[in-house]
């Protein structure tokens, strides 16, 4: 994955978010238990060490700063010594804190730990408050500034404690979109109504169960069902649903695509919501195709609850699990740093590469007629499809008809594919550089030299569009017919 590696090593600087939700502090006590308490019949732990970290909206802002990207926080903190040990923490160091605001006595989870790492107890503070409107005018104007220094992103983390009021919700999430900023909900209600208009939203099973109203089990189809109905009542156009041992699963307008675990033992799932939604909101405002977004933030999540408490995960730690798992699995979609490792396999193997690209919308006799000439071209074809924003500024709002998942899955099914690539660029140039195929394939009345990216491929040839078929005809034929 290029583009992840590149954001990795840096690139997350140019892309700040806005965290706004319920910090609270985490505190770990660990120690020894070795007897029984003569006044009860409760353990006795020995204290050896305590720790402080950043909990609820505080650890996606840790996340986000472990990974590079630059943090507006807001939200309330008391003005006490618990609130003072929080904003003193490292994840603050270099994060805006302007919009931080002293609303009641700050929330302290405290975890008691035996042994290392058997947690036995935890002791909750807090005083539920909500922002005042003036509060609520702040975080607007923070995210205003955000959005004027580059920011694309807004991170809801509502944990409950009183900050994601009703109205703050819902004045984000419409700023934000006038803004062109993704905004992505780590829910707690179980009314989402809230949350309407949201790009994304990453709740458990349970929260998945309390939204729909219903016991999910947790199967892939009644996962996706219940996502895609909530998605359909509250206008959210994401829904990635965490659903421990059996991974996750994310569900789009074009369909649903299931992410397993990755192979780690568990210490502790504290605070792995917290690097879900963080991980996957960073990358897909960056820029990465949600899918790889969502992969990427699954392997983040098995990362940090492989640790004791609630830990970030940082940029180094991602990169190295990237590298170690490699190209993925199963399928023929891939990340664009995955299809040129591909492409360097085929081409050591002496096989000739061939790539062609378009948004294949609703598929046709012409597209198949296209994809199956660009493959007589050699041995391999590579597909590049356009995401469903590159779609929608090229094609118009109303389109694309079927969302990037299902039109890559559509795609992949046929015999004549070897590779799916969704990229979010207008054109393909930047994924041609990576790929380097030995032919361009393209579609339609081109001239040669007029074809974006052809400066990266061996030759290009120009393919004869079979006469009567487009998908715009389609369309029109199913709208005509109702």
């Amino acid at each position: 994955m290029i583009l992840a590696r590149e954001l990795l090593l840096g690139g997350f600087r140019r892309f700040p978010a806005v965290v706004a939700g319920d910090f609270m502090l985490d505190r770990y006590v660990t120690g020894e238990v070795s007897r029984i308490s003569p006044e009860a019949p409760v353990p006795v732990v020995r204290v050896r060490s305590e720790r402080l970290v950043a909990g609820g909206a505080g650890n996606v802002a840790a996340n986000l700063a472990g990974l590079g990207v630059r943090v507006y926080a807001a939200g309330s903190v008391g003005d006490d010594t618990e609130g003072a040990a929080l904003m003193a923490l490292p994840v603050f160091a270099e994060a805006d804190t302007e919009c931080i605001t002293p609303l009641g006595p700050t929330t302290v989870k405290t975890r008691v730990l035996g042994g290392g790492r058997q947690q036995m107890l935890r002791l909750d503070r807090e005083q539920l408050t909500e922002p005042r409107g003036e509060d609520i005018e702040r975080v607007v104007s923070k995210i205003r500034e955000a959005a004027s220094a580059g920011s694309r992103l807004v991170l809801l983390s509502d944990y409950g404690k009183g900050f994601c009021s009703p109205e703050l919700c819902r004045r984000v999430i419409s700023f934000a979109r006038s803004a062109c900023m993704q905004v992505w909900v780590d829910p707690k209600k179980s009314d989402w109504e809230p949350y309407r208009g949201a790009f994304a939203i990453t709740p458990n099973l349970k929260e998945l169960s309390a939204a729909a109203g219903r016991a999910v089990a947790n199967e892939d189809g009644e996962v996706a069902e219940a996502a895609s109905e909530l998605a359909s009542r509250y206008g959210i156009e994401n829904i990635l649903a965490t659903r421990s041992e059996k991974g996750a699963t994310l569900v789009s307008r074009g369909g649903a695509l299931h992410i397993p675990v990755w192979p780690v033992e568990v210490y502790d799932v504290s605070g792995a919501g917290d690097t879900m939604i963080a991980a996957a909101a960073a990358f897909s405002s960056a820029g990465l195709p949600l899918c790889d977004a969502a992969k990427l933030a699954n392997a983040a999540s098995q990362i940090v609850i492989g640790k004791v408490g609630t830990y970030p995960i940082m940029a180094d730690e991602l990169l190295s699990a990237v590298a170690e798992e490699g190209a993925q699995s199963g399928g023929k979609i891939y990340s664009r740093g995955d299809a040129a490792e591909l492409c360097r396999r085929w081409r050591a193997n002496g096989e000739r590469i061939v790539f062609t690209n378009g948004c294949f919308d609703i598929l046709h006799a012409g597209h198949i007629d296209s994809l199956t000439a660009a493959r007589a071209l050699g041995d391999r074809l590579i597909v590049g499809l356009n995401s469903d924003a590159s779609v929608k500024r090229l094609k118009g709002e109303s389109r694309p008809v079927n969302g990037e998942l299902s039109r890559a899955k559509v795609l992949s099914a046929l015999e004549a594919v070897d590779a799916v690539v969704v990229f979010g660029e207008d054109t393909p140039a930047e994924l041609l550089s990576v790929l380097r195929p030995d032919v361009l394939a393209k579609g339609g009345d081109y001239r040669p030299e007029d074809v974006a990216g052809r400066e990266y491929a061996g030759e290009v040839v120009i393919l004869p569009l079979t006469d009567g078929y487009s998908t715009t005809s389609v369309i029109e034929r199913i709208s005509h017919s109702k």
